[in-house]
């Protein structure tokens, strides 16, 4: 027996936990393939490197909210199995680093002892359900959306509609109007609402970064709260039967929204209703156990420098609609900090806060509950741990992916570059350290993990290349983007491409104009006001490559000379199916059918049954070398190839033999003779494909 079998209580972790080593052995005595295995372990939270050997561990972090004790957990796990830095992610998930693949199993364990998981961090599946900041304590806020988030994070947690789905699916909630969520740029963005007394969300879908950003559309002005559940069930299972799978760059929902268009999208989800076990899931916010502060005195203290403190007080405190009390926003340079600093960090909130803290979309972290009159101890407790640079969520908190640091995708460095633009702002626009209009965001590809295209000005990672063909790093300059509130934003636009070396002079130049002519405008504004040529005129110079020095070919943060090198991208976790692993995961897919029907998941136990069947056929199309683009064209290729030309006898058609899914409502009746039928059509490709493959034997 393992050794973190016996530490597990859990019997579902341990199940997950015992798989994940199983598959690595197997992997490692190369008996599964590399493309397989990589969708089981991205699903588990372990993402490949761009260092090789190593892997990166993404824990997840539900809407942010992160106890003390499992702060300590997790820093505890990645001094023993990493190299004690933690990284803040966009959305509100903790990385580490240069991790040994064969102990990620023993690293999960070991998590899991304090209620911490990597189970659904990457991969095709619903990533961290993300929050903001400031649920439960938002002076403006209608009510607490975290019993909402953790409803939803744990319904469709290990929920088998969405484990093998053609891309990731982001959510996120938004406590109030100001869409701190970031609703519009997420799969479903739900902001918070009450109407006639009665609590609920505006629901937004298919929003976008990347490559191709999109604007979510409006699903529902107002959607009742115990229907965000089943309705984001009906939006999974559409996504997962009419999702693109083939091709990576258009396997995202926007693409499929924009394919079938807004009120066709709203009719499947109706017609998906039938199939839904549970119509209505109320969320009973009263049982959800709230942050409750710590009762001491304030402890007296000498601030030794006032100034200071003054100005931290005017840009890192926030308002709390509790009375007594305020937030202390931390501001973490890229989201990186070490572990000494985090156990200091959980002994002080628990002692004189509530014993937590929030990770927010910015890579910064929030103590909440923090009493008026314990302030200046916080602020001196925290300058210890060097946590207390003024300009939380301003202009100067410049957020920033890991780059070519480590990420198999990055082009250019973003951490690099983000350190000089933040360096220069506090040098010489230190006015700024107060200036929370202004959002600048930086990523090291087009991938967008930091979302530089909703920024006001963005960077992204690319390169240059002179007339000699020597290659550079360079920054994609991108402006005018932001969030204008309720479910609304703008995308910024594309001016100009620099050498990276370039891109703080682009700054200056940007913001020296900004200074003299916005008159008080927002910057969002001020750009819609000008226009993309406006900008373009005074920063086109900069894009001149035939005057390079040796130093343009240098990336900010690194001494060697650029190389572009970019690694095989893992976000969608794309998997190169072979036939007889297909024929196998079928026949794993009706195990756990039988199981879930034996413990009464009717639902979970219809859809297995009903993957098994679409793997199935998938097999047969391979087989035949035909393209599987989606579920949907599975079946009906399906029907051209084998059933029309009564290759394989179903008796009907299969798209009427598989969509009695979506006909019949999950009774145990039902989900019975669907397994059935699942195993019989398992036979039948199989028996199909044995023959064939005996023939062909026969004829070599």
């Amino acid at each position: 027996m393992r050794s973190f079998e016996t530490e597990i209580e859990n019997p579902v972790v341990e199940r997950d936990i015992i798989e994940l080593a199983d598959k690595i052995a197997a992997f490692n005595n190369l008996q599964i393939d590399e493309e397989k295995f990589r969708s089981l372990r991205l699903a588990r939270g372990v993402y490949g490197q761009r260092q090789e050997g190593v892997q990166m561990i993404r824990i997840k972090i539900p809407y942010g909210k992160l106890k003390s004790n499992q702060l300590r957990r997790i820093s505890k796990v990645s001094d023993e199995y990493s190299r004690g830095r933690l990284h803040i992610t966009t959305r509100q998930d903790i990385q580490i680093h240069y991790v040994d693949l064969n102990r990620t199993p023993e690293l999960w364990a070991e998590l899991e002892r304090d209620d911490v998981t990597l189970r659904e961090a990457c991969g095709n599946v619903v990533r961290n359900v993300t929050a903001s900041e400031t649920a439960g304590i938002d002076v403006n806020e209608p009510f607490d959306v975290s019993p909402y988030a953790d409803a939803l994070y744990k319904f469709f947690l290990r929920n088998p509609i969405c484990q093998e789905m053609g891309r990731k699916f982001k959510v996120s909630f938004s406590s109030t109007d100001e869409d701190t969520g970031l609703s519009y740029l997420h799969d479903l963005g739900y902001i918070a609402k009450i109407q006639d007394g009665v609590r609920g969300f505006k629901v937004l879908v298919a929003g976008g970064l990347g490559s191709q950003p999109r604007h979510a559309d409006v699903l529902y002005d107002f959607l009742p709260s115990d229907k965000i559940i089943p309705v984001m069930e009906g939006v999974l299972r559409i996504f997962d039967r009419y999702g693109e799978r083939k091709s990576r760059a258009k396997a995202r929902m926007k693409f499929l929204l924009k394919d079938i268009g807004l009120d066709a999208f709203r009719e499947l989800i109706a017609q998906e209703q039938k199939a839904i076990a549970l119509k209505s899931v109320p969320i009973d916010a009263d049982a959800y156990v709230p942050s409750v502060p710590v009762a001491v005195k304030a402890t007296q203290v000498t601030i030794k420098d006032e100034t200071a403190f003054t100005l931290w007080k005017s840009t890192n405190l926030i308002p709390q609609k509790q009375e007594g009390y305020v937030a202390i926003g931390i501001k973490v340079l890229l989201g990186d900090f070490y572990t000494d600093k985090a156990r200091l960090l959980a002994d002080l909130v628990d002692k004189y806060a509530a014993g937590e803290v929030r990770l927010t979309l910015r890579q910064n972290i929030v103590i909440p509950f923090v009493k008026e009159d314990l302030v200046p101890y916080f602020y001196q407790e925290l300058e210890k741990l060097g946590f207390v640079e003024a300009g939380y969520n301003k202009a100067v908190d410049i957020t920033a992916c890991p780059g070519t640091d480590t990420c198999n995708l990055g082009i250019a460095s973003s951490t690099g570059i983000a350190e000089e633009l933040e360096r220069v702002i506090a040098a010489e626009y230190p006015q700024y350290l107060e200036n929370q209009d202004l959002v600048i965001k930086i990523s090291g590809c087009m991938n967008a993990c930091g979302q530089h295209n909703m920024a006001n000005i963005g960077f992204q990672g690319m390169t240059v290349r002179t007339s000699d063909k020597l290659i550079a790093p360079a920054l994609q300059v991108l402006l005018g983007g932001g969030n204008l509130g309720d479910g609304n934003g703008v995308f910024a636009d594309k001016v100009v491409k620099v050498p990276s070396r370039r891109g703080p002079e682009a700054l200056r130049r940007i913001l020296n104009d900004f200074e003299a002519n916005a008159n008080g405008k927002q910057f969002v504004d001020y750009y819609k006001e000008k226009g993309e040529k406006y900008f373009y005129n005074f920063l086109q110079d900069l894009q001149d490559v035939t005057n390079l020095t040796q130093e343009d070919f240098i990336d900010w943060g690194e001494e060697e000379k650029y190389v572009k090198a970019i690694g095989i991208g893992e976000c969608a976790g794309v998997v190169i199916d072979l036939i007889a692993t297909l024929f196998l995961e079928s026949d794993e897919k009706i195990e756990n059918a039988k199981e879930a029907l034996e413990n009464q998941v009717y639902s979970g136990a219809i859809y297995y049954a009903y993957q098994s069947m679409v793997n199935s056929a998938k097999a047969s199309l391979l087989s035949a070398n035909k393209k599987t683009n989606t579920h949907a064209s599975i079946i009906a290729q399906f029907d051209d190839l084998f059933v029309a030309s009564q290759k394989i006898d179903l008796t009907t058609t299969f798209s009427e033999f598989i969509y009695q899914i979506n006909k019949f409502a999950p009774t145990e009746d039902f989900a019975r003779k669907y397994i059935n039928d699942a195993s019989l059509f398992l036979d039948k490709v199989r028996a199909y494909r044995q023959a064939e493959t005996t023939v062909a034997a026969k004829a070599i």
